[in-house]
């Protein structure tokens, strides 16, 4: 295991960090169907990550990630709590509520987090998070009280993610992003502001789908061929605990793929979209072309239900709204120079050829 410093806030992490996810128990929408640890279990797993050299461990509040908050807590403390870093996170917004997340997060893990994010934040939360009486406000009362060390930003969208670079209350930031996925990661090693910031990368393995059809080697190498600090990998088995963890760092000049290298791979199966999810495509009409594609991908990569449920939600509008539009700006915005309105036209027809039912089964 090799470690790196984390931004400016002087914690030295493993590159890889262990996502809480997988070791879970409860009824939540983020649990995967095929993990359901015991407290035995998810000790195990976690303290055969830290026996191979982790020391970085992200979770969520009670009940967005069921119990894994609490199991976090009990292996802190026979582990020993200033063996490991803890990274804990809310998807509050308002100050008061995000106060009270904390409080109630340190109650579970029976001890303060190292570092604790604003999870989630998007264009509809952003003003309320980064402004007055707002959820990062908060975070920086926590750290002055010395009941967190450490505050942070977490999205999914780039705009976001830099305005938190530039804000001074902030230390550490966490983003998405995979081989597949890389256009946020490429805007952020060009950017300067986020050098001073600690960053962490999820979804690596894009919800699941990409072990399938890539080496975890190269999962994990092509992300920390960036300028980031470190990678959060959901580990649920200690098979998948050593398989991450055994990354071979020497191979880190190799490790990050061609673009054309990864579509070439997925053309196997179906026509990909060649969105990398710069996010620098802006629709006048509201519509997030980025996310439309992702679906788009996602369904034909295995989360076929899912990706309809949610592109059933408003596709029919957006293309309606593409058909439209006379100037097509998306078009001259994207490096890729990807045709937006053509494929957003696919999309509908998929949509339209597979109904989901009021049954909650698709229709193929």
């Amino acid at each position: 295991m090799r470690y790196r410093k984390l931004g400016d806030t002087g914690l030295n992490i493993s590159e890889i960090g262990f996502g809480t996810i997988p070791v879970l128990q409860g009824s939540v929408p983020v649990l995967p169907d095929y993990f359901n640890l015991s407290m035995e279990e998810a000790l195990g797993v976690m303290e055969h990550a830290y026996l191979l050299g982790c020391n970085l461990y992200d979770t969520a509040i009670v009940p967005e990630y069921g119990d894994a908050e609490i199991k976090l807590g009990k292996f802190a403390a026979i582990v020993g709590r200033d063996k490991i870093i803890i990274s804990d996170k809310a998807r509050f917004y308002d100050g008061n509520e995000m106060y009270r997340a904390v409080e109630t997060s340190c109650e579970n893990l029976g001890t303060n987090p190292d570092l604790y994010f604003v999870h989630q934040v998007d264009g509809e939360h952003e003003q309320e998070t980064f402004g007055r009486g707002g959820a990062l406000e908060a975070l920086g009362e926590l750290k002055a009280e010395r009941k967190i060390r450490y505050t942070g930003i977490a999205s999914h969208y780039y705009d976001i993610l830099l305005k938190g670079a530039r804000d001074a209350r902030v230390d550490v930031l966490q983003g998405s992003g995979n081989l597949l996925e890389r256009g946020m990661l490429d805007r952020l090693r060009e950017e300067t502001l986020f050098r001073g910031k600690g960053f962490l990368v999820n979804k690596v393995y894009a919800a699941g789908l990409l072990p399938a059809r890539f080496s975890v080697r190269t999962l994990i190498g092509s992300v920390l061929a960036y300028p980031v600090s470190g990678v959060l990998i959901g580990l649920g088995t200690r098979e998948q605990v050593e398989e991450a963890m055994g990354w071979d760092t020497a191979k880190r000049k190799d490790a990050l793929p061609a673009f054309e290298e990864v579509l070439s791979v997925l053309e196997k199966e179906y026509a990909p979209i060649p969105c990398d999810r710069c996010q620098r495509c802006v629709c006048p009409y509201g519509t997030e072309i980025h996310t439309l594609f992702r679906q788009y991908q996602y369904f034909h990569l295995g989360k076929d239900f899912w990706a309809l449920k949610k592109l059933g939600l408003g596709i029919a509008e957006s293309a309606g709204k593409c058909r439209k539009c006379i100037g097509m700006p998306c078009m001259d915005m994207c490096p890729r120079k990807i045709r937006i309105p053509k494929e957003i036209q696919k999309i509908e027809r998929l949509v339209a050829e597979h109904p989901i039912s009021s049954r909650g089964c698709h229709g193929f």
